[in-house]
């Protein structure tokens, strides 16, 4: 696991300003760069149904394909060609949504650790779509189909694994026969179900995956692409003719980007580039980080009780029940999976052994973060409200990965930032408010729909409505507690909100004094 110390890169000040934009004008919930991933299920959905459609409708054969693609896209334009069209613009989609997501997920360094699994899996899947996008535009079997295959098969034809170069079956069309047709329908068919079943292993460690978008982003989204199907439909490029060679291709840069480089370099520095590239794709999330690692949870079996909260609450299954070991009456007891933990330490803002009201002695939690044991926060949360002084005098809870808030503190706000703001149990709040040892408490962390470690945002919330376990009991003086989200981009508003929350603490202190 690593975690930040709130020192941005250019590029993630970059981003988060630019999301910043994109809260403004869609807002939180239906910012697309929240949903990449979803997004990108959603476009592969919309690939395969349209997909579908057109192939019904398509002939497979060297003298039937590109006419049966011509019928579906003039005479039936109505609903074949709107088809074929958004079959292209979702698979553009597709690959930039794509594109988004691991460049986002690299700038904000969400691939490390036990995140390697997904960020691995992910590098096959980029290919295979790549593959597969490509395979649909040879079943066109238009000009560009032509110039496409010809360039691919020359390519393939200098690793040294083909007895005879396979490009001798695209010399004439005389030569070139249905078989290829068949075998590059089947692998149009083939390909998307392994891409189904990789993106299924892709998420596999991941507990409440996200994988469907907003209804409004998604209808959005698709009003769009029918839109462009309507205003820039999908069109073939002329009928291929092997004995001519194709020129003034127009070609689709988000999957035949290659193409321009194979026709500029020979076919050797092509592969060395693409396997190169790859490579290091692969390798990132063990390549040497400027991040410290932090240990995983361990689990007290003393103060386990095998309730299964952290079960419930880890974002990346990381905790599982087992069969007791320890001989109490408890049946199960939780067990940490190492290679799977991120150490966010929502686990043990979860644990009902966390409260802070406990005596002195022996106070260890059924589930702890060994870097920042509960007894440890609880210390430091004391020895902080003790120094507070004036009037409104507030503890700010934050998130290592969010707004910097060690910038706010002050004589009258103490600050304690934590791996993931879920690690905080709502009893802490409670207890900062014990005997008035504060006279508020403002909570943040990332914002909204975008916390580092996924649940973190949402569980808090649901935590302080008391519609989650552990709930924040009703007894806690709700107009004393604040929640804002922000990411360090916001850090001055999240410094204006915590003034504004710290004047209706003043008045509310001058209320109470009137009665």
């Amino acid at each position: 696991m690593t975690t930040h110390n709130h020192t941005d890169s250019f590029a993630r000040k970059l981003l988060l300003r630019f999301e910043g934009i994109l809260n403004k004008i869609f807002g939180n919930d239906l910012n697309p760069f929240y949903c990449l991933g979803a997004l990108g299920f959603y476009f592969f959905w919309v690939v395969a149904v349209s997909g579908a459609y057109i192939y019904a409708f398509y002939k497979t054969g060297i003298h039937l394909s590109y006419p049966s693609v011509e019928y579906i896209t003039n005479e039936q334009w109505y609903l074949g060609g709107i088809m074929r069209s958004l079959h292209r613009y979702a698979s553009d989609a597709l690959i930039v949504v794509m594109v988004l997501h691991l460049l986002r997920e690299f700038i904000l360094g969400r691939y490390r650790g036990a995140r390697w699994f997904a960020w691995f899996t992910g590098v096959p899947l980029i290919w295979l779509i790549f593959a597969s996008g490509t395979n649909g535009y040879w079943m066109v079997w238009d000009t560009l189909a032509q110039y496409s295959v010809v360039a691919a098969i020359e390519w393939f034809d200098w690793l040294p694994i083909f007895g005879e170069p396979m490009a001798q079956s695209f010399i004439s069309q005389e030569v070139l026969n249905d078989r290829f047709f068949t075998l590059i329908s089947f692998a149009h068919v083939t390909i998307p179900l392994v891409i189904l079943f990789l993106l299924w292993v892709h998420i596999m460690r991941i507990s409440y995956p996200v994988v469907n978008p907003k209804r409004g982003l998604a209808l959005g989204m698709l009003l769009a692409m029918l839109a462009l199907a309507l205003i820039k439909p999908a069109l073939s490029q002329g009928p291929s003719d092997m004995g001519i060679e194709p020129r003034n291709i127009g070609i689709d840069w988000f999957y035949l980007f290659v193409y321009p480089l194979l026709d500029s370099w020979s076919a050797g520095p092509v592969w060395a580039l693409v396997v190169g590239f790859s490579v290091l794709l692969s390798v990132l999330p063990w390549l040497p980080t400027r991040f410290k690692k932090i240990p995983v949870a361990e689990v007290n079996l003393e103060d386990c009780s095998g309730c299964r909260r952290c079960v419930a609450d880890c974002p990346y299954e990381a905790v599982v029940m087992r069969p007791r070991s320890d001989g109490m009456h408890f049946p199960e007891e939780a067990v940490v999976v190492p290679d799977r933990c991120v150490s966010c330490g929502i686990c043990a803002g979860a644990c009902p052994s966390s409260t802070p009201f406990r005596s002195e002695a022996g106070y260890v939690s059924g589930i702890e973060m060994p870097s920042l044991p509960m007894a440890g926060l609880r210390t430091a949360m004391k020895n902080d409200l003790a120094k507070l002084e004036c009037d409104a005098r507030v503890i700010v809870f934050g998130c290592d990965n969010a707004a910097d808030i060690g910038k706010l503190r002050s004589k009258g706000v103490a600050v304690l930032s934590l791996p993931c703001t879920a690690m905080l149990p709502p009893s802490f709040i409670e207890y900062a408010l014990h005997e008035h040892q504060a006279d508020g408490v403002f909570i943040t962390g990332c914002r909204e729909n975008d916390c580092y470690h996924r649940m973190g945002g949402l569980w808090t919330e649901q935590r302080l409505a008391a519609t989650r376990e552990p709930r924040l009991r009703s007894r806690a003086e709700h107009e004393r507690i604040k929640q804002f989200w922000a990411s360090s981009a916001d850090f001055e508003k999240l410094a204006s909100e915590l003034d504004a929350f710290r004047s209706s603490l003043r008045k509310l202190d001058e209320s109470d004094s009137r009665h």
